[in-house]
């Protein structure tokens, strides 16, 4: 029961209100007092009679103009109205008390971290978003800030703003933190992903065994100066996976420089990579390499397999020692500068053929990542559609749709040959071509490819043995049942009993198209 007491401002009136509630034993949960004459009483809920007598002696004290029944207390109706308006907020806001525990997160922020309320509530926030260093910042000058981070892939911007409350004594004390959390626009993902940036590997998404090893063990190696040759198909992502290196490398603060090895002439490349003395080429202040401008930092070889056997021996040169000459001068220059080579190629292959030089092969050779191709990871399809479902979404500003199983299914089943740059590049046309608010595998109009003779089904090569077995089993299954529809016909051309079959259709819940 909460009421409303309209009165004069005299002296001992509200004294007088706490002593009828006393006299009757009513229970004071709350009182607020208004500068404009109106006291606001929170007390337990009583019966009709007594409210009545209650109310009628209220009215006679000396003062009061009227009193009635109200639903909220002016305090409660504040904070009920702030906290509706933070929880239906379009954008994700949390609030953080002093040890870092998320006190309070919207509905935007739950969607965004994948999170129940009962799972955020009470978590450090550290661990619902670790490029986030919680305890550097309110150790260090609290103030309001702004940084990049990443989610599940995406990029946003965080903005933390200190809470502080001031007391009777108009001292200010740091009570909370708010953070708010928008998504980047384009210019600010570019910005985001700066060569100075720290992030990386955060952009990485992925939950089969085989991506979180890659991913573990290419953090061990960015931290290392040697060679590093990063192998895989295209469209992979071997360039993002090097940028993620060196973000992580002590060399961050420092460039990173990208060369494509591939079809430039040997003058344009060598120039390219050492540059060339003041005069040559009719420059007349000569032009520093990328080596050069580089040093400190990190440098790209991109398709390092069809680099021409001229520079393959300079930069075997380089690699012994860090110097080389500019083209048309005689000193020589030395820089500290990381190499990180990609190919599509397998290098011992063609260092075995003798078309690439067997001894710079090894001196690249020191440290190595292989990128699996997505055809063998098909449990990352769904994460991965996820994201650039939501990138995409983003961008055209359209509402996120709806991917069913089915789609997921259907998406995983496909060889994808052009990797993820092909996933990532279908989602966008399939964004374009959505008439509902479900995406439909017709919509991704993905090219036919030719059967390949050695592999009937896709294979998918993530976790046990006894997995990746039952995987490929029900494939074969759920393949042959559509040209033997029931499990006589699939068990005699299988040559096995029909008993068996029927289990193993049932197991996989392999049914008729």
């Amino acid at each position: 029961m909460r009421l409303e007491v309209f009165c004069e401002d005299r002296l001992g009136l509200t004294r007088e209100l706490l002593d009828i509630l006393a006299s009757r034993n009513i229970d004071l949960r709350g009182i607020e007092i208004d500068i404009t004459g109106i006291i606001y009483l929170n007390c337990p809920d009583i019966d009709f009679d007594t409210f009545r007598d209650l109310m009628a002696e209220i009215r006679r004290i000396s003062g009061v103009k009227d009193v009635r029944k109200i639903q909220f207390m002016p305090s409660e109706r504040h904070n009920t109205e702030l906290v509706s308006l933070l929880t239906n907020l379009p954008y994700p806001v949390l609030s953080i008390n002093l040890k870092g525990s998320v006190d309070m997160a919207n509905h935007a922020a739950l969607k965004l971290l994948g999170k129940s309320e009962q799972e955020a509530i009470a978590q450090h926030i550290t661990h619902l978003l670790p490029s986030f260093h919680f305890s550097k910042w309110i150790e260090g000058d609290i103030c309001r800030q702004k940084q990049a981070i990443v989610v599940d892939g995406m990029d946003y911007w965080m903005e933390i703003l200190p809470v502080y409350i001031t007391g009777e004594s108009n001292e200010t004390v740091l009570a909370s933190a708010v953070m708010s959390i928008q998504p980047s626009s384009t210019a600010i993902i570019s910005e985001s992903l700066s060569d100075n940036n720290i992030l990386g590997f955060e952009h990485f998404v992925g939950v089969s065994n085989r991506h979180k090893a890659l991913m573990s063990q290419a953090k061990k190696l960015a931290m290392l100066d040697q060679p590093l040759l990063i192998e895989g198909d295209t469209g992979t992502g071997k360039e993002m996976l090097a940028k993620a290196c060196h973000s992580r490398s002590n060399r961050a603060s420092n460039p990173f420089l990208v060369l494509s090895c591939a079809s430039m002439p040997d003058d344009v490349a060598e120039t390219e990579l050492f540059g060339h003395a003041p005069g040559s080429f009719n420059h007349e202040h000569g032009h520093k390499g990328i080596f050069e401008q580089a040093n400190g930092g990190t440098v790209l070889l991109d398709e390092i397999g069809e680099m021409s056997p001229h520079l393959q021996i300079k930069l075997l040169r380089f690699l012994q020692d860090g110097t080389f000459r500019r083209v048309g001068e005689e000193h020589e220059v030395h820089v500290d500068v990381r190499i990180i080579a990609s190919t599509r190629h397998n290098l011992a292959d063609l260092a075995e053929q003798g078309a690439f030089r067997e001894d710079l092969y090894y001196r690249l050779n020191v440290l190595t990542l292989t990128i699996p191709p997505l055809r063998e990871r098909a449990s990352d399809i769904a994460p991965l559609l996820d994201l650039f479902i939501a990138k995409h979404s983003q961008k055209l500003a359209i509402a996120k749709p709806q991917c069913t199983d089915t789609l997921v299914k259907d998406l995983g089943s496909y060889p994808w040959p052009g990797n993820m740059r092909q996933l990532d590049n279908s989602v966008l046309r399939a964004l374009t071509q959505i008439t509902g608010n479900s995406l439909q595998i017709e919509d991704f109009k993905l090219p036919k490819l030719e059967p390949v003779a050695t592999s009937g089904v896709n294979l998918n090569l993530d976790g046990s043995l006894d997995d990746m077995m039952k995987d490929y089993e029900s494939r074969i299954l759920e393949k042959l049942y559509q040209s033997f529809p029931s499990s006589r016909k699939l068990a005699k051309r299988l040559n096995v009993s029909h008993t068996s079959i029927a289990n193993k259709l049932r197991d996989y819940n392999i049914r008729k198209n």
